[in-house]
């Protein structure tokens, strides 16, 4: 028994009912959400809301799901907040008697007794038993139980098969995911909204519709649908990817070495040739002095994610029939509903740096200044988006592209993670955008790469940390040019009409200083020493877009 399960005695919360019909009982159903959560959900990693003041929990829903052994209950709750919003949670629960045997201590919920009996409230994903139950409902997803609000289903491209093993994948904050057979990865999704959740629908689409090669592949879900005909998605399971860590973690050891070589070949920042942003560069045209620097192996890497990137805007834009996925033109109410969400964004990173000026010093804090200067153009910026001019096409796309959400196999990239920006609401995040949007988070995930690199090895990094930074910018532009020929080149030719270099050029600013703007809070709140990062980056997009 663990110190914090003896610590708790089961006398502490007493019950009448028995545990198969706790959540039909009011008085449990109250002290659950008053008392029990409370005390639980504000020490979990997935939780959401910790930087907001906890005003109520309520459990809005619940589904019962039973094995040959035990009784699991499906909890939906809602997390209301002070600041007058709330979260949704799902978390599925189990009640083991002390006569079962000694808990881990992160599984525990409460120390309970039902009907006399003792014992304790875990999270059932913590059981075995639990797990096996939703992999065999998901393989066997035909026979649905009759009455049932939960769905499973299975993918048809996958035969059925035997239970084996299971699993935590550890590293994760925002869901729970479980390594099944050794093969396929359940993600539990913590926080929960009233729809599809977008990396179900996105996945499902590349692997079954058009049958997109670079994702892992859709093996099943576990939903639960209301009367109402809303469904939310609970868990995605995919194929498992063997992989060699992600591209963020890849690019950090490729640029350490790429830096290393200043000082090791002598190498002196001001004479690297410069080049445009958003100038498109052939590998066969980057200047000897930058391979020199960077070496070819970079520029095929980036060369290699463009085309998976291309590729996969080209599969998102490729239905004609599912209206989700159907291309579509700009229109006014996309103007309005960008430039309101936009505003808002901006007024609230406008106070963030106000409240946090005093955290700042030197060059960050001259930007800063810079940046407050400057709210005025900033905020017209945002404002001047004229959708009449924009000839290309909007499509579903991932919504919160990064090195981090992209595994390395090989000489090759899996893309992961279709869940949208994590500010954003599930409306917003089905909101159908430019695919340079993704284009643009990427670039900013190298920009962020290469000050990274900078600032976490400048103990071992003999240059000047200015030269440095020097060094990086032109090296910035380079991968960004690199990017963009193949990328380009790839999506003109099938197709996919993002507009010419004009409007290109626009939604890349456009979307790069949104991008800026968005890190900007955060690095406030969490790491005032990185506000450098997006600062410098605000300031270079600004100069930009005056030439």
């Amino acid at each position: 028994m663990s110190d914090k399960a003896t610590s708790q005695s089961a006398s502490d919360y007493q019950f009448k009912c028995e545990w198969n019909h706790a959540f039909e009982d009011g008085e449990f159903a109250k002290i659950f959400s008053t008392e029990i959560l409370e005390n639980y959900i504000l020490k979990k990693r997935w939780y959401a809301g910790k930087s907001s003041t906890l005003k109520y929990i309520e459990v809005v829903d619940y589904f019962k799901i039973g094995s040959e052994k035990n009784t699991y209950y499906g909890v939906l709750i809602e997390v209301n907040f002070n600041e007058a919003f709330f979260q949704d949670y799902f978390i599925p629960i189990s009640f083991i008697s002390e006569a079962e045997g000694p808990l881990e201590t992160n599984t525990l919920i409460s120390s309970v007794s039902f009907k006399g009996v003792a014992g304790h409230l875990i999270d059932a994903i913590h059981i075995e038993d639990f797990r096996l139950l939703i992999f065999n409902n998901i393989m066997h997803s035909s026979k649905k139980q009759k009455g049932s609000k939960t769905l499973f289903h299975r993918s048809e491209n996958i035969p059925l098969e035997k239970y084996v093993s299971s699993k935590f994948m550890g590293g994760e904050q925002s869901n729970t995911s479980i390594i099944y057979n050794d093969k396929y990865v359940m993600k539990f999704f913590r926080r929960i909204y009233t729809s599809q959740n977008p990396d179900y629908e996105i996945n499902r689409f590349l692997t079954e519709k058009v049958e997109f090669e670079n994702v892992p592949a859709y093996i099943g879900s576990m939903s639960i649908a209301f009367d109402n005909s809303e469904t939310i998605t609970l868990s995605l399971m995919q194929e498992m990817i063997e992989n060699e860590g992600d591209a963020w973690k890849y690019m950090l050891q490729e640029l350490k070495g790429v830096f290393h070589n200043l000082q090791r070949k002598k190498i002196k920042a001001k004479k690297l040739p410069d080049t445009n942003l958003y100038q498109r560069i052939s590998i066969n045209s980057i200047p000897p002095e930058i391979i020199d620097f960077a070496g070819l192996n970079l520029f095929l890497k980036v060369t290699k994610l463009a085309l998976r990137t291309a590729e996969m805007h080209i599969s998102l834009g490729s239905d004609m029939q599912d209206t989700s996925f159907t291309p579509a033109k700009y229109n006014g109410d996309y103007g309005v509903w960008l430039k309101n969400r936009m505003i808002y964004m901006f007024q609230n990173r406008l106070n963030t740096i106000e409240n946090n000026m005093h955290k700042l010093d030197g060059e960050a804090l001259a930007l800063a200044k810079d940046f407050l200067e400057r709210k005025k153009e900033i905020r017209e910026h945002f404002l001047n988006f004229n959708w009449t001019k924009m000839k290309g096409e909007r499509i579903r796309i991932h919504g919160d592209y990064h090195l981090g959400q992209v595994l390395v196999q090989n000489d090759d990239f899996f893309l992961l993670d279709f869940e949208g920006e994590p500010e954003s609401t599930i409306q917003d995040r089905k909101v159908k955008q430019p695919p340079l949007k993704d284009v643009a988070g990427m670039f900013r995930s190298f920009h962020y790469a290469i000050y990274s690199t900078i600032f976490n090895n400048m103990e071992d990094f003999k240059t000047p940390q200015e030269e440095l930074f020097q060094a990086g910018e032109i090296l910035y532009k380079y991968m960004i040019g690199v990017f963009m020929e193949t990328y380009v080149d790839k999506v003109q030719q099938e197709n996919l009409n993002i507009g010419y270099k004009q409007e290109i050029e626009f939604l890349l600013n456009y979307c790069l200083l949104e991008k800026a703007v968005y890190e900007l809070g955060y690095e406030l709140n969490s790491r005032p020493r990185w506000t450098i990062i997006p600062l410098r980056g605000i300031s270079c997009i600004l100069k930009n877009k005056q030439n």
